[in-house]
């Protein structure tokens, strides 16, 4: 069967999504009030990203696609924002000087 269009930007995004959970922790410390809203943000990218591997798995593409760029988009405003710390990493996250 042939690949969508879609399918290598799919499985790109899988790749860097994970890769960036992997790699991500809260920001702030424990006790801080700061630390629910970063645990909010690491809960809705888990579950975008589980989402969009059940999309995919069921050959929705277009939704997958969608789902794994909202998981990335909430790790990449908690590093913008410093709720998650992405270790420097300005591959993987939207970061500017």
């Amino acid at each position: 069967m042939a690949k969508s269009p879609g399918e290598p930007l799919l499985e790109k995004y899988l790749k860097l999504t994970r890769e960036a959970l992997a790699i991500v922790t809260p920001g702030p410390p424990e006790r801080s009030f700061l630390r629910g809203a970063s645990d909010d943000l690491l809960r809705m990218a888990k579950a975008y990203l589980a989402d969009a591997e059940s999309f995919a798995a069921g050959g929705d593409r277009d939704r997958a696609l969608a789902a794994v760029s909202y998981a990335h988009g909430w790790l990449d405003v908690g590093v913008r924002l410093g709720l998650l710390d992405g270790k420097g990493d300005d591959r993987r996250f939207t970061l500017f000087r």
